[in-house]
């Protein structure tokens, strides 16, 4: 559908003072970026555009200016907003402690048809949508827009507390198309209207703007109970913004401290008390408009919160409508999480960063036991195909540093059926717990650590990637060049040298290559510290002074 925009500005310059609307007609800009018209008493007024503030009168508005605009426009709810009848427009005062106007911010309502497209086909399929976003970033615009569309084939209410999806006046505006509308009498009743518009008018859609109450949110749960679909906005950046906040966080399904067993806080490889989803969310879709032509989709709400909570975000779509109008969709990650912040099992970072510190201290040099080892597929030079392990009593984060500091690609799943490998400790294994038989008889490879360090993940890592041959990152393995670099060594001790220092290399390589000289029946040591620490291969163990 073609993009086009009703604003009936002429109708909010009518009730502004004449200077006023004057001082408009002359600034160099577009009307359609135009968002609001502030008086404020004692002060110039100013109108507000998408890309900054411009003052429309040296003079500073007094109270007959007051008085002369809120004579024009429609009685003050008890939300203290009001509007034009028949327009979209709304106008919110601001009072003293006497409950005198001083203020009023005059809002451009608009109706901007064929908006929806960017998100047509998610509320077309019956899903509870949420649109998230922070004030003046055209939620209510596609909540209105939505309506519309829906009703050419659906029964739509919306509960309408403000006015604003529907406009002022007993006529709904013409941009709500067959939807229909019922308005609220006081805002601490809108929860109330919401389960009559069920109870009543037996509709498929249910449109509601700014849920921002508990009881609101509560009739959002009952109303989504009830098979009804649910399309609502609220205020906030992003899920994080709703899981902490304490008011709304049960739209998408609340977050709980609960304690763990030691079972099962083993195979998390987290502490005992964490946090988790309270509920099934209310709204199973959750959209953050980022921009007015830029969204970013959560299409599993239930799965982006036990995700985010243990600092493992899922993917979000992101969609961009550019200027000719076209839409692109791609793949995006949140920006932050409150798994990120606790680490999704109540630890802070600092803590797990100084456990990490504390890891790398002393690393033993015992060598892991594998069973029915995985091959990982490749594919060209660096094609490696993602590992996907479930830690079993192994440090999750350890176990991803490693990784990334190997740069190979190992995910952490939390579902054994999802799992190539499972990764234990040797005391686990000997216990035969239930998880490692299941693990058994479902064919999934089990590698069996000595040791819960970085260097045991490290063997694991680079044995099972085989990082030492032909699929090492850039073709250039350091590894590789390292234990050739070995070999010359004891070519040249087997020559007749004494001893032959190697360059220096990260602990893993030392490692390799110390094994390398003991399979030969030769002496070897490291020597100097980090980053230089390097091995050095005899021909007879030296003598110490």
């Amino acid at each position: 559908m073609e993009r086009r925009i009703t604003d009936d500005l002429d109708e909010l310059k009518a009730v502004l003072p004449d200077t006023l609307v004057k001082a408009m007609g002359t600034l160099q800009r577009n009307d359609d970026d135009l968002l609001e018209v502030i008086l404020d008493l004692g002060r110039v007024p100013t109108a507000r555009f998408v890309d900054g503030e411009v003052v429309l009168d040296e003079a500073e508005i007094t109270r007959e200016i007051i008085d002369y605009v809120t004579r024009r426009v429609g009685d003050f709810d008890d939300d203290n907003r009001a509007g034009i009848e028949r327009t979209l427009h709304r106008i919110s005062a601001i009072r003293n402690r006497r409950g005198e106007v001083v203020g009023l911010t005059c809002r451009v309502g608009r109706a901007v048809y064929g908006t929806i497209d960017i998100l047509q086909d998610i509320i077309e399929e019956g899903n509870n949508v949420l649109l998230l976003g922070p004030p003046g970033v055209g939620k209510t615009t596609l909540l209105r827009e939505a309506a519309r569309v829906l009703a050419e084939s659906r029964r739509v209410v919306i509960v309408d507390t403000s006015n604003e999806i529907g406009g002022d006046g007993d006529v709904p505006h013409p941009a709500v198309g067959r939807a229909r509308r019922m308005q609220v009498a006081t805002p601490m009743l809108q929860h109330e209207v919401m389960i009559e518009a069920v109870e009543n008018h037996n509709p498929e859609t249910i449109v509601i703007d700014e849920i921002g109450r508990e009881l609101e949110a509560q009739a959002a749960r009952t109303i989504a109970e009830r098979g009804v679909q649910l399309i609502g906005t609220a205020h906030g950046n992003s899920l994080d913004n709703l899981l902490l906040n304490p008011t709304l966080s049960d739209l998408v399904g609340g977050i709980e401290s609960v304690t763990l067993s030691d079972e099962e806080a083993r195979r998390r490889g987290t502490q005992k008390t964490v946090l988790e989803r309270r509920a099934p969310p209310t709204f199973n879709v959750l959209i953050e408009i980022q921009t007015r032509h830029r969204l970013a989709v959560n299409e599993d709400v239930g799965a982006a919160v036990d995700a985010n909570l243990r600092g493992r975000p899922l993917p979000v779509e992101i969609r961009t409508r550019h200027e000719d109008g076209t839409i692109t969709v791609e793949s995006g990650r949140p920006e932050s999480t409150i798994g990120e912040r606790s680490n999704g099992n109540g630890r802070r970072s600092g803590a797990r960063e100084k456990n990490q510190r504390n890891g790398d201290k002393a690393r033993p040099e015992p060598q892991y036991d594998l069973a029915e080892p995985f091959e990982p597929h490749v594919e060209g030079a660096r094609g490696l195909q993602t590992l996907h392990v479930f830690p079993y009593g192994v440090a999750r984060n350890r176990l991803t540093q490693v990784s990334k500091q190997l740069r190979v690609p190992v995910q952490i799943v939390d579902d054994l059926e999802a799992a190539q490998a499972l990764v234990t400790l040797k005391n686990y294994y000997r216990r035969r717990p239930r998880l490692i038989v299941d693990a058994e008889r479902m064919g999934i490879s089990i590698y069996v650590l000595r040791a819960n360090t970085i260097t045991q993940m490290e063997d694991f890592l680079v044995d099972i990637f085989e990082l030492y041959g032909d699929n090492a990152a850039d073709g250039a393995d350091p590894l590789t060049v390292a234990m050739r670099e070995a070999e010359d060594a004891i070519k040249q001790i087997r020559s007749g040298a004494r001893s032959v220092d190697l360059t220096p290399q990260e602990g893993y390589i030392r490692r390799k290559q110390h094994d390398l000289a003991r399979a030969a029946h030769l002496v070897s040591h490291s020597y100097g510290s980090e980053p230089n620490r390097r091995v050095r291969i005899f021909r007879d163990e030296p003598v110490r002074p």
